[in-house]
């Protein structure tokens, strides 16, 4: 039996379907039940796929140039590496909503107010996508050095054009591509990062920085690995789960989410941080990968392997990226097909990357980028486990596909002003505990200019964004949540 909520939510007449190497036709719409084909083990799988890979090796060997001796970075690895607890939360509202994050989003900010945070996260995502294919432009140049080949601005715009064709592909055909391809990348890359191990043993150290690093840089450092490991997937975690069952077991969707993606990314970040004790320029230099092209340590034709794989699993990881943006930009109000949007951020990574690739390094870009995400991304996650935390763990499926007056969410004017006013608090909160790569104003970073430098940036957005939200809406959303079961029970199945 079809449902009211599934015809109005369909695309034209096209089928719904999303199977591999065919281009998959949802967007920001309702999955139905019978499209519903994931498990909490294929989520798992996919994020695996996603964290046993390049950028994280790079992520460890830049932390180590924060000057924090071995057993540091250790403990910053591990805890950092813990944020992926919240990705696995905030995985846990696509089974029942049937739609992406900024699909299920416009219960706590509005239909209105919702778009306005998830131009933040497109901006968020296109940052990431800039950021994989400047890897890729490195790699692609490592090699050509490899080669005897000095490349120059002209083949540098070159490799970014052939970059982002290559990888607008992924995510025009979905999320089962996606799916699939990343985990026929996870064997081969565990076993070439298992063989750079073999090799990094013998050569590596605990002791390649003399004094370490104090308190105050040790926060800046966590505050860096929080947001490129957990917290920084957070705002895309729905948008794979939504393939899921209602009745998928929430426990074993967390579960599965943080142990495939925890465990690895730990295990990556530390190699990347050992291979820096004995090559110290991997990861920082302005060309990344050169350290690893010139050094004489690790064979060069397994430098040749790492690199090629290393693209490869680049191009699949920024399928996600690409794959998260698209939709997001359908949820700004976008009236275009998902693989059209993927198409329009292609274009605009293009120039931005080539921008990047010119006028910046890699590793200044990344802190420059990590500041920028933590300032929304800390009180908006807050904000919107709350929120859904207020409603008793559900939604009115079909209401979050409405954006119009109609729409269950819409209050007033389609913004929810306890959620708008409790994130910009919450970034007020988080700018005053950052501690940036680029100047702020004393009164605008007042925390960590009075503690020596130190970062309070994630904690106190994501704890005064949620603690003002639940003050200024708790009684307002519980009442929504007693009539949301109300309609509930009343709903059609499929």
């Amino acid at each position: 039996m079809t449902t009211a909520l599934e015809e109005n939510t369909s695309i034209g007449k096209e089928p719904e379907t999303d199977e591999a190497f065919h281009i998959e036709t949802h967007g920001v719409d309702y999955i139905k039940l019978s499209e519903r084909w994931a498990s909490p083990r294929a989520v798992g799988g996919m994020w695996a796929g996603a964290s046993v890979q390049i950028e994280y090796f790079i992520y460890g060997a830049i932390l180590m140039t924060f000057g924090f001796t071995f057993w540091q970075a250790l403990s910053i690895i591990v805890l950092g590496n813990l944020s992926y607890f919240i990705l696995g939360l905030t995985s846990l509202q696509g089974p029942q909503a049937g739609t992406t994050v900024f699909g299920s989003n416009r219960a706590a900010y509005g239909p209105n107010g919702s778009r306005i945070i998830a131009f933040f996260n497109w901006i968020t995502q296109l940052g990431f996508e800039v950021e994989g294919i400047f890897l890729i432009v490195l790699a692609g140049m490592a090699l050509a050095a490899k080669a005897g080949f000095s490349a120059g601005d002209p083949a540098k715009i070159i490799f970014v054009v052939v970059a982002v064709v290559i990888q607008g592909v992924l995510p025009f055909l979905g999320h089962a591509t996606i799916v699939k391809v990343l985990r026929w990348l996870t064997l081969p890359f565990l076993a070439i990062f298992a063989i750079l191990l073999a090799f990094a043993i013998p050569h590596a150290t605990t002791t390649g920085v003399a004094h370490g690093a104090n308190w105050e840089t040790y926060l800046a450092g966590l505050a860096f690995t929080i947001t490129l490991s957990g917290l920084g997937w957070t705002e895309c975690g729905n948008d794979y789960s939504r393939y899921c069952r209602p009745d998928a077991k929430k426990s074993s969707i967390v579960g599965w989410v943080f142990v495939s993606t925890a465990l690895p990314e730990i295990a990556v970040m530390l190699l990347g941080a050992a291979v820096y004790t004995f090559i110290k320029g991997v990861g920082v230099t302005g060309t990344t990968f050169s350290a690893l092209a010139h050094q004489h340590i690790i064979p060069s034709w397994f430098v040749v392997l790492f690199l090629v794989f290393a693209i490869l699993q680049i191009f699949a990881i920024n399928g996600l990226d690409l794959y998260s943006s698209g939709v997001t930009l359908q949820a700004l109000g976008l009236r275009v097909k998902r693989y059209v949007a993927v198409l329009i951020d292609s274009v605009i990574v293009l120039g931005f990357t080539i921008f990047a690739v010119l006028s910046t390094s890699f590793s200044s870009f990344l802190h420059d980028f990590v500041d920028v995400v933590i300032v929304w991304i800390a009180p908006w996650v807050a904000i919107y486990l709350v929120d859904w935390a207020l409603r008793r763990f559900k939604y009115l499926p079909q209401q979050l596909q409405r954006t119009g007056r109609d729409s269950f969410y819409y209050r007033n004017g389609g913004f929810f002003w306890p959620a708008l006013i409790a994130q910009l608090v919450g970034m007020f909160a988080a700018i005053s505990g950052l501690s940036a790569t680029f100047h702020l104003p004393t009164w605008l970073n007042e925390v960590t200019s009075n503690a020596g430098g130190a970062d309070f940036s994630i904690y106190l957005g994501i704890g005064v964004g949620g603690l003002v939200y639940l003050l200024l809406a708790g009684v307002a959303v519980r009442r929504e949540a007693d009539r949301q079961d109300e309609l509930l029970a009343a709903a059609p199945t499929e």
